[in-house]
């Protein structure tokens, strides 16, 4: 799918570079790719929220996808923060092309704090053997899975991804993790579908992201397998819902995430 280095490109487009105050702009990434991915828009918001409001870190972010975006385009990010206080802090982002704004998002930040620490959730199951390798063109790390994301039998719209995104920087970790969030939950959905899969896109079903949320729990931290627990309760009316939560090996539960999606049989 793509002929360069996705990893070190994936890099170099969250290295924002700030034009004026408040406006940065971020490279594409080189894909052959029909659209630009949301997972790049997703990875950049995140930077410029970070960027807009220094020394707090990502909690939560809300966006929305207007229209497609273009391959091997720039993309211009316009900060707002309404609100920067001593804790917590709110910024508005706008993406903007040539063509105009392909999307809009919410971010809000917090400085992390001690306090109470409880969570609620499933035991982790164990790391599926290297047998198990999940090939997703789109993430230049190494995955797995026990079960395929792509069947054709009709299967309960759950999937388990585990991924290892290699350790990088702590202002890049929330970025790459709500850019691996991005990339399942379509195909989640298509599961109990008999006979089609992701790769029927444009042919059996027309599909496109059009909302997507990450919360970060905790301080985002990468290098060591990450699980990605998801689920769809809900597919009608031409569209899909998906969420799930992204647990460390240990079971430590360090986001969750959600997404709805035009998803439209031909």
């Amino acid at each position: 799918m793509t002929t360069v280095d996705l990893w070190p490109d994936l890099l170099d487009c969250l290295d924002l570079t700030p034009r004026e105050p408040g406006v940065y702009e971020g490279r594409s990434q080189q894909l052959e790719y029909r659209r630009l991915f949301g997972g790049q828009l997703l990875a950049q918001f995140a930077r410029a929220a970070t960027l807009a409001a220094p020394g707090k870190g990502l909690k939560s972010l809300h966006t929305q996808f207007l229209r497609e975006g273009r391959t091997g385009e720039p993309v211009r990010y316009t900060a707002e923060v309404p609100q920067d206080g001593r804790t917590f802090a709110a910024a508005r982002l706008t993406a903007r092309q040539e063509h105009g704004i392909v999307a809009v998002a919410n971010a809000s930040l917090h400085v992390w704090e001690d306090g109470p620490d409880r969570q609620t959730v499933d035991p982790v199951p164990a790391l599926p053997g290297a047998e198990r390798a999940a090939e997703l063109p789109l993430l230049p790390w190494e995955s797995r899975a026990a079960t395929d994301l792509d069947t054709e039998k009709s299967e309960p719209p759950v999937f388990e991804l585990w991924t290892r995104v290699p350790r990088v920087r702590w202002p890049l970790a929330p970025a790459l993790l709500a850019y691996a969030t991005d990339l399942t939950p379509i195909g989640t959905a298509l599961r109990p579908v008999t006979g089609v899969t992701q790769t029927d896109s444009g042919r059996a079903f027309v599909s496109a992201v059009t909302s997507h949320t990450v919360w970060f729990h905790r301080p985002a931290e990468v290098g060591d397998w990450l699980l990605l627990r998801q689920h769809s309760p809900v597919a009608a009316h031409g569209r899909c819902f998906g969420r799930g939560d992204v647990l460390t090996g240990e079971g430590t539960l360090v986001a969750s995430y959600a997404q709805e999606a035009l998803l439209r049989f031909l």
